[in-house]
């Protein structure tokens, strides 16, 4: 498993959720259990308040499957996903 910083952007005026449809089914694919399909582990996520920002901190065998997770958030918006280490790692290479 490799870690992954992935984020999600998409204009106010499309945001998903004010969508009554989009949002619950959204909120549900963000759920662990889902995530887990992908092969996928949610260590965090956060919405950068008034941003229409997603950003997720997550474990997975590849980006690949964090593309195939979060596809239907690429349909709304941007989304990047970044191989990314931990601070320890960081430190120890002696550079990000």
């Amino acid at each position: 498993m490799a870690l992954f910083v992935a984020e999600h952007r998409h204009p106010a005026e499309h945001c998903p959720a004010s969508n009554p449809q989009m949002a619950p089914f959204l909120l549900k694919l963000l759920s662990a259990p889902e995530a887990a399909k992908h092969g996928v582990k949610i260590h965090g996520e956060a919405v950068a308040r008034g941003q229409h920002h997603l950003y997720l901190v997550v474990d997975a065998p590849d980006q690949a499957a964090v593309r195939n997770w979060l596809a239907p958030f690429a349909q709304a918006g941007s989304l990047d996903v970044l191989p990314s280490s931990h601070c320890e790692e960081v430190v120890a290479r002696g550079k990000c």
